[in-house]
């Protein structure tokens, strides 16, 4: 071995059925160590964010890109190891199952590349919790048998038993069937098979658009071929138990289920609205409609922080105007004592979490969390005070005037810029034109008039969640309707009024 230029590692790492939560932990850990990621179709590219510094190599996805040879996949791995990188391999499933996992680590071995094998859940398996059919079950089936129904063109005969597996006593899972959906089925029955016997046919497991099909043995080829009927991904379950999908279905009773959401948040803070629509079923594709930025000049801000003790009130407008004045504050060589003595009054519950967790406490927050109340609220007892309003570089002036009204001594810094987002994601666009994004939230009025810009006419196809009165008179006044608003004015509310909307439609 050149010891100069030692050999990197290899990791095989089973994606699982689809859904990225299904990762397991080793995986995820693994995937943070690669330097390099190479990954197929059947490997869900949110993955990547586990190995964000690596460089991500896609090894061909059906219908988008070409599909590269198993010797293309094997020569590209053994290339990246050679030079010394940390290779992991994403592969759909679990590696053990239909991977072709044993021709990688034969040339892993004849490479001298030390390698590990990372289990992933494979479709079967998924479908017992995410299709609501458990492929065992104490009185209908005792066995299983996985089969492929896409064998390797250059055999002579088939090597599958279709004798023995129309005989099998448990459940039948034919995985690779969907362009042979004919020749399996019709093997099947030819042996002996009832064509009466109940199937399931799965596709995308796990997804947000997982569609499952029931039919009988005989109806098979006809669903399935051709294959743009029912695209692959897709397993087919075969027997008795395929009749318990509807008492255990929990995935498509899911009050989201088959809507896609569009989550228009700036991109830091989507996630977690993100996260919290998937759970509800929703397929969520995130397309920010503002970004969130540093000021160019810190220049008022700073000036602001070194005179705080001459404040009386300080006024945090959202919770990134708390994020960015305090670490501000923080980077400068102030502390959390220079806000002493000090009244802090903020514009929501969201407002007043993010200043918890800089381990301070808002003493006014208003009940209805508008810039209107915050401003009754404080209109009382400012009179002469000096006042700092924290806020972004645009956005309504109700507070500045109101308190100006009732005596304050207004002093307002830009703590950070609120700007629109240029362009969408061409894809994005495509789908909002074609009518297949069913919700857009929207958050604030800069975020809808962003969206006009960028959507344009098509938008009027989507229905639009309000996160509040304001924000909804603003998307009225360019021409739109609204479909559902959050009252309180949070996130939380926000989903919850799109799920009452989707359970009453």
């Amino acid at each position: 071995m050149n010891h100069s230029n030692p050999l990197g590692k290899v990791h095989l790492i089973g994606a699982g059925p689809g859904d990225p939560g299904l990762l397991t932990l080793r995986g995820a850990e693994l995937l943070r160590r690669s330097d390099v990621v190479l990954y197929d179709g059947l490997s869900n590219t949110d993955l990547l964010v586990h190995a964000a510094a690596a460089r991500h190599i896609c090894v061909g996805k059906h219908g988008q890109t070409r599909i590269w040879t198993q010797s293309e996949i094997i020569d590209e791995m053994l290339t990246h190891a050679r030079a010394g990188k940390v290779v992991s391999r994403l592969k759909g499933g679990d590696p053990a199952v239909f991977a072709r996992t044993a021709e990688e680590v034969d040339a892993l071995r004849a490479a001298g590349i030390e390698f590990e094998i990372v289990p992933g859940i494979t479709a079967a398996l998924a479908a017992g919790s995410f299709a609501g059919i458990p492929i065992t079950h104490r009185g209908l089936a005792s066995a299983v048998a996985l089969v492929t129904g896409h064998e390797e063109p250059d055999k002579t005969e088939s090597a599958l038993d279709w004798d023995a597996l129309a005989r099998f006593p448990g459940t039948l899972v034919i995985y690779m069937g969907v362009t042979t959906a004919a020749v399996w089925s019709g093997a099947l029955m030819a042996a002996g098979k009832p064509p009466g016997t109940p199937v399931a046919l799965v596709r995308r497991c796990s997804l947000p658009d997982q569609q499952t099909v029931h039919c009988r043995l005989d109806e098979v080829a006809d669903r399935m071929t051709p294959a743009s009927k029912f695209r692959p991904p897709a397993i087919v379950i075969i027997g008795p138990v395929t009749g318990l999908a509807e008492s255990m279905d929990w995935v498509t009773r899911r009050p989201l289920f088959g809507q896609t959401v569009m989550v228009s948040r700036p991109i830091d803070q989507a996630e977690s609205m993100a996260m919290s629509l998937r759970d509800l079923g929703a397929d969520v594709i995130i397309q920010p409609a503002i970004e969130i930025v540093p000021p160019d000049d810190w220049t008022d801000v700073d000036a602001a922080i070194a005179d705080l003790a001459n404040f009386d009130v300080v006024v945090f407008c959202s919770h990134n105007g708390v994020r960015y004045f305090l670490d501000r504050l923080g980077e400068i060589g102030y502390d959390m004592r220079s806000l002493a003595g000090l009244r802090i009054a903020v514009v929501g519950s969201k407002t007043a979490e993010t200043l918890a967790s800089y381990h301070l406490r808002a003493d006014l927050v208003p009940t209805d969390f508008r810039a209107e109340s915050l401003a009754a609220d404080l209109a009382s007892d400012v009179h002469n005070q000096r006042v700092l309003l924290v806020r972004a570089s645009r956005g309504r002036n109700v507070l500045p005037e109101q308190l100006t009204t009732a005596g304050a001594k207004v002093t307002q810094v830009v703590a950070y810029q609120n700007r629109d987002v240029e362009s969408a994601d061409p894809a994005i666009v495509a789908r909002v034109a074609a009518g297949t994004v069913d919700w857009v939230t929207v958050t604030s009025s800069a975020s809808g008039e962003s969206l006009h810009r960028m959507f344009g006419q098509s938008l009027h196809q989507c229905k639009l969640a309000s996160l509040s009165p304001i924000t909804s008179k603003a998307l009225q006044d360019l021409g739109y309707s609204i479909a559902a608003e959050a009252d309180p004015y949070t996130i939380e509310s926000l989903i919850q009024s799109i799920t009452q909307s989707q359970s009453e439609s």
